[in-house]
This record gives structure tokens, C-alpha cells and sequence, in this order.
């Protein structure tokens, strides 16, 4: 089987070489070539680096490692969405497509069921990714197609972890917007996979969030049932602080992340999971993840220090399992691209993106997540930060050898 479609990719290859009549096209072909198969490409020059890690190792690696936060997305979305409906008598209801889908199978709504959860979760979460899927890959191979530069494996990450960050209940053509934008905007007009300096993920991300923030935040957006709304952690410290938080929710229910929020972001032990598999291979820098935990421990202690009540009061152990910090920290503050590239500079890429999650958590209620515009304005900072790294490098060097 493997030869025979090793065969009929050979026999395919000359009408998407150049002067083929399909040549323009032939990012598709690569992409699909590489996708099954090792490319046979070889480095022609007579200096280069060997490393049993390359591009679609790392990518692969990376989807394996979500895979625990994918499968509790789905069916923390069904128990949310379960949960809504048994606290409404049933009043309310999915869409009908999705009500034919569960009768179908024979399931129900019940929140104490396994599969209940898990396959009404699914019924969310799958056209999420498949929209995102469809429409950042025909953007990217719109772009490589015009300016004749290969489908990397790029987007296989950017489009798994994007629906992560998104609410069940979000209109889908604004999902397959946001990720248009994100990797437009994000990552090609840059250059492509390895020369964006944002995050592509975390910028369509941001883009749904200032355009259509009645969608993408608020009460009623985390929980998918019509006329039902629940608050998150997040919004509850904010309202009220410690007192309204610990009566709504309990910290072990927030850290296996049984809790309403963006589907990806709630389960900080599956994001713990990926993030322990990322740095035992070497592909996430611990240094990050750190320095990130330990600004953000620090400056949240001062706040509960010299605070006098609501956010202020909430201690910094709540703060890693809330929202999106979890997540943010294993998969999106570590991306080997957007963030600081020398081994000191990504100490001090860490600790500022986690004292901006707590300026921004605790400062401004009106705005309680802070982990993504924190991520995105380090990003920004990512190349000054290894500029001076380098620089100081330079100095001390120079000194002793002077």
C-alpha cells in the first residue's frame, strides 16, 4: 500500500514541477508529499548541522503533546453544556443538528455520562477545528502558491492550538476569520513559518477579541447552551474576589479543569501534561515556563500584600488555574519562533510576560485574562531582548579578552 502510493506520487510529481501544467499548485503537492512522506531532498553544501529533530518532528511533537487538553476540551464542553441544560429543566436545547446527531447515536444530556460529555463536547469542537483547518490552510496555500515557497508544518500547530483559545458557542465564520487574519497578518506577510515575530495563533486570536468581543467574551458566551450564562473563575475574582470565587468553585475542580472557559484553556493538569512531554524532548524552553510562574508568583504576592480587596486578594496559586495561563505557558509563550531566542534572554522573556499577566489580571478587572496581549506584546520585544543579550555577550567578551 505504502509503495503503491510512494508509485502514484512519483507519477503525479512532473505535472507540478516547473513548465508542468499544474506548477503552480505544487506547494499543495509538497505538502502532501512531505505530509507521508520523509522528503528525499539532501543539503547540498558541504557544511551543515545533523539533528535527529527537524521541522515536522518538533510540529508532530507538538500535536501529541496537546492531545490531552484536545480530549478534555471536548469533554469539558459537553459537561458544561450538559450542566446548562439540567439547570434549565431542559427548556432550552442544541442546535437541532446536533440534537439529530445525539439521538442518532442513542445518547443524551446527561452530565454523569462519559460519552454524553464527551460526544456533545465533540459536536462543538470538531467543526471549530475543521473550519479552521479549511480556512488557514487555503490561506496559507494561497500565499505559497504566489510567492513559490513551500506549505511548511507550521499550520498544522497554529491550527490546532487557535480553536483551543476560542469559546464553544463562537459563530464559525468568525472562526475561520480570525485564523484567515492570524495567519495572514500573524505569520505570512512576514515571510512565512520561522520569520514571524508574532504568535499566529494568539494574533487571530486577538483579532476576534477587539472585533467581536460580545462573541468572545462575557458570561454567556462559555457555557453552549442559548439563554443560559455562567460566569468563569476569571470573571468572579474580578467581581467580586476571593469571597465569590471560592463559593462558585473549588481550586481541584479549576486545576482538571471541570470549569466554563475557553475550551483548550480550562484543564491546567492536560496543559501541564503537554508542557512536561515539550521540555522532556527539548522543543519548549523551561526557562520561559519558570520565569513566567515565578514573576507572576512575586508581583501577584505584592498585590495581595499591600491590597485591600477583590482581585488583589485572589493568591497567586488561584492565578495558575484560571483562565489562560496554564495553556499559555506550555504552548503559546514557549513557540521556538515568536519567542526570545538566546538562553538569557528567554529568562527575561518569561518574567516579563508574567508580570504583565498580573499588572493586567489584577489592575484592570475590566480586562481579567492578560495572559494573551501579555504574550503578544513580549513577542514584540522578543528580537530587543536577544539584541541586548547579545550585546552584553559581546562586551564581557570583549573586555576579557581585551
Amino acid at each position: 500500500m505504502i509503495r503503491k502510493l510512494r508509485s502514484i506520487l512519483d507519477t503525479l510529481e512532473p505535472h507540478f514541477l516547473k513548465g508542468g501544467k499544474l506548477a503552480k499548485l505544487f506547494p499543495l503537492y509538497e505538502a502532501a508529499d512531505t505530509f507521508l512522506f520523509t522528503p528525499s531532498s539532501v543539503t547540498q553544501t558541504t557544511a551543515h548541522v545533523r539533528d535527529a529533530i527537524d521541522l515536522k518532528r518538533m510540529m508532530f511533537s507538538v500535536i501529541i503533546a496537546l492531545q490531552p487538553v484536545i480530549l478534555m476540551a471536548q469533554y469539558n464542553t459537553g459537561l458544561q453544556a450538559n450542566l446548562g441544560l439540567q439547570a434549565m429543566g431542559m427548556d432550552a436545547s442544541p442546535s437541532q443538528w446536533r440534537a439529530l446527531i445525539l439521538e442518532f447515536l442513542g445518547l443524551g444530556y446527561n452530565p454523569h455520562s462519559l460519552w454524553d460529555n464527551f460526544v456533545h463536547g465533540m459536536l462543538y469542537f470538531v467543526p471549530i477545528f475543521l473550519v479552521t483547518q479549511l480556512a488557514g490552510g487555503i490561506t496559507e496555500a494561497l500565499f505559497a502558491s504566489f510567492r513559490k515557497h513551500e506549505i511548511n508544518e507550521g499550520f498544522l500547530v497554529t491550527g490546532m492550538l487557535y480553536p483551543l483559545t476560542l469559546p464553544p458557542d463562537i459563530p464559525l465564520w468568525q472562526v475561520a476569520l480570525g485564523i484567515i487574519f492570524g495567519v495572514a497578518v500573524g505569520k505570512e506577510i512576514f515571510g512565512g513559518t520561522g520569520k514571524n515575530f508574532l504568535n499566529p495563533a494568539l494574533t487571530g486570536r486577538a483579532f476576534l477579541y477587539f472585533a467581536y468581543p460580545a462573541d468572545s467574551s462575557g458570561n454567556s458566551v462559555w457555557v453552549a447552551v442559548d439563554g443560559y450564562s455562567k460566569a468563569t473563575p476569571l470573571a468572579d475574582a474580578a467581581e467580586g474576589g476571593m469571597p465569590m470565587l471560592t463559593a462558585n468553585f473549588d481550586w481541584w475542580s479549576s486545576f482538571l479543569g471541570f470549569i466554563p472557559g475557553s475550551m483548550g484553556e480550562t484543564s491546567a493538569l492536560g496543559c501541564l501534561l503537554g508542557a512536561s512531554l515539550l521540555v522532556v524532548m527539548g522543543i519548549a524552553s523551561l526557562r520561559i515556563m519558570v520565569a513566567m510562574v515565578l514573576a507572576s508568583a512575586t508581583v501577584i504576592t505584592l498585590f495581595n500584600v499591600f491590597g485591600s480587596s477583590g482581585y488583589f486578594d485572589v493568591p497567586f496559586y488561584w492565578h495558575f488555574v484560571m483562565g489562560g495561563f496554564a495553556f499559555a505557558m506550555a504552548f503559546m509563550a514557549t513557540d521556538p519562533v515568536s519567542a526570545a531566542y538566546t538562553g538569557t534572554g528567554k529568562i527575561y522573556y518569561g518574567l516579563l510576560i508574567g508580570v504583565m499577566v498580573a499588572i493586567v489580571r489584577v489592575i484592570n478587572p475590566a480586562y481579567p485574562e492578560g495572559t494573551m496581549l501579555a504574550i503578544l506584546f513580549a513577542n514584540s520585544f522578543a528580537p530587543l531582548i536577544d539584541y541586548f543579550v547579545i550585546r552584553s555577550n559581546i562586551k564581557r567578551r570583549l573586555a576579557r579578552d581585551g
